[in-house]
């Protein structure tokens, strides 16, 4: 594939690519060139090449070219589009032929962007719109359609080639944080609301339930064999639900990214395709590798000690991208404008992720 669009410069900000081995996961993580000016938002590999999508509150979606030769990594960037007004952009996803990236964000528009195009003013084409900003984005692969759920309380859902939606829910809270696996869509809301919905075909509610947790719900991932999902929260902790019933498995909390007294938000959890274990990644600077199976952790990386706000397993599992940004979770206030925006690639070794066998407890 080719690309269009040249990427733009990215401002110098202080520890771009320039940081020490100690601020990524491992000495050889690859640090990808021109990941922004502000803040990541979301991480996104195609599942048909190693292209990497990135969303940022400078308000530009940007692509990479990973490649990858005896556990050697190197980034190459082909493309940036940026959202009109340079917007921020607050998530993207993928078809599943890997060529078109959808992106939503702060300017309340759906966006469509044909990698290897460049767009009309280096800006995507708009597919749909909410009347506040839009928060989180998927597709569904049964019936060719994108949703997306916004600050406005709604699902919609599109087809790329007419401009109204296909059709809409009204939700009980605005939306934080969606995902979807196959025939199963998870929503998680403010309120603590979480809806999951069978999206085989029409969609359809199959349950609403308060989340587990006891705080705030900040991210969801829907499990890769569409049984259930998992939930963080800004406590630190997480809930494994199934929305199925699973021989021997039942539903279970756990805490992560806390130390001592202090709680840290988790920030993103993706799974791994191939083992459906999964990651952790929170605004302490750490990432954890888990098996929900057999309840225990993989694989604890030392802290970068700067917050992780976003994380992907590319589709063959052995490549995992992480970003380091100010996650905004604390507001205007405590940002500091010299923050560096940075995006790794680490270079995934099967012990890390593959299960170990059963143990009890987390550890």
């Amino acid at each position: 594939m080719s690309f269009g669009a040249a990427v733009a410069p990215a401002p110098q900000l202080v520890g771009s690519c320039t940081s020490g081995t100690t601020d990524r996961l491992a000495p050889q993580d690859h640090c990808v060139q021109s990941a922004g000016g502000d803040g990541i938002s979301s991480l996104r590999w195609s599942s048909t090449a190693n292209h990497l999508v990135s969303t940022n509150w400078d308000g530009g979606v940007r692509c990479w070219e990973v490649q990858e030769q005896g556990g050697q990594i190197r980034a190459l960037p082909k493309a940036q589009v940026n959202h009109e007004g340079n917007a921020p952009v607050l998530d993207c996803c993928m078809s599943p032929d890997g060529n078109t990236v959808f992106s939503v964000g702060a300017d309340k528009a759906v966006r469509m962007w044909q990698l290897g195009q460049a767009p009309p003013n280096n800006v995507p084409q708009q597919i749909g719109s909410h009347d506040q900003p839009i928060k989180s984005v998927g597709f569904l692969k049964s019936s060719n359609m994108i949703v997306s759920g916004g600050y406005d309380k709604m699902l919609k859902f599109w087809d790329a080639r007419q401009p109204n939606p296909v059709a809409q829910i009204q939700l009980p809270e605005r939306v934080y944080d969606l995902d979807v696996s196959d025939s199963l869509m998870v929503v998680a809301c403010a309120g603590r609301h979480i809806l999951t919905y069978n999206v085989q075909g029409q969609p359809q509610e199959h349950e609403r339930k308060e989340s587990p947790l006891k705080f705030q719900s900040r991210c969801v991932a829907a499990f890769p064999d569409n049984t259930g999902y998992a939930v963080g929260s800004i406590e630190g902790r997480v809930g494994i639900q199934y929305v199925t019933k699973v021989p021997g498995k039942e539903s279970f909390a756990f805490k992560c990214h806390r130390e001592g007294n202090n709680v840290y938000a988790v920030n993103h959890i993706a799974f791994h395709k191939g083992y459906g274990t999964f990651s952790t990644v929170g605004a302490d600077g750490i990432v954890n590798f888990w098996d929900k199976d057999n309840k225990q952790r993989l694989k604890g990386f030392p802290a970068i000690h700067r917050t992780i706000t976003c994380a992907q397993f590319n589709a063959q599992g052995n490549m995992f991208a992480y970003a380091s940004s100010y996650d905004w979770s604390k507001g205007s206030s405590q940002h500091a404008p010299n923050t560096p925006n940075e995006i790794f690639v680490h270079h995934v070794q099967d012990e890390e992720i593959k299960p170990k066998g059963k143990k009890s407890g987390y550890r």
